[in-house]
């Protein structure tokens, strides 16, 4: 499972031209689901998130973490975070899990961090969205429930 996790001054997914959901001060969460992911990976990565500590304490050092500020979260399930572009000129997304568990996993994801954090806003699952955020620093971290980076 990868995610590509934002700290954001605000962010929103819109549907055509409607907004369906969004969030003040905290976090975007773009998720990838690859083949063979398990409910573990979701654990980890949740919990991650939660607590990185990438938001600015009085110091201006980037130690509280989403849980410590009170912060917001946008999850948005993103499969092309699996794309291989290490051959050729289009991306091969074999490593992508299936749509069916995929969807399993990215609501399992959400449980898992509505349990910890209260209310998660979330992207809809397939569809075709636009994401707006303004990133805040900015700062973006990419990881990874392999370790691979």
């Amino acid at each position: 499972m990868r995610s590509v996790v934002q700290r954001v001054e605000r962010a929103g997914v819109l549907i055509g031209d409607k907004q369906i959901s969004e969030i003040g001060n905290g976090l975007l969460v773009l998720l990838g689901i690859e083949r063979e992911d398990r409910e573990a990976d979701a654990d980890y990565l949740s919990d991650k998130i939660l607590n990185l500590r990438i938001f600015e304490d009085e110091n201006a050092k980037m130690n509280l973490s989403l849980l410590d500020i009170r912060g917001e979260i946008l999850v948005v399930s993103q499969f092309t975070l699996l794309g291989d572009c290490r051959k050729g000129r289009r991306p091969s997304f074999t490593e992508a899990e299936n749509s069916d568990r995929a969807l399993f996993l990215f609501e399992y994801f959400i449980q898992k961090t509505k349990n910890t954090l209260g209310h998660v806003a979330q992207g809809e699952f397939q569809a075709m969205m636009s994401v707006e955020l303004v990133n805040s620093g900015p700062v973006t971290m990419l990881l990874d429930s392999r370790r691979n980076f």
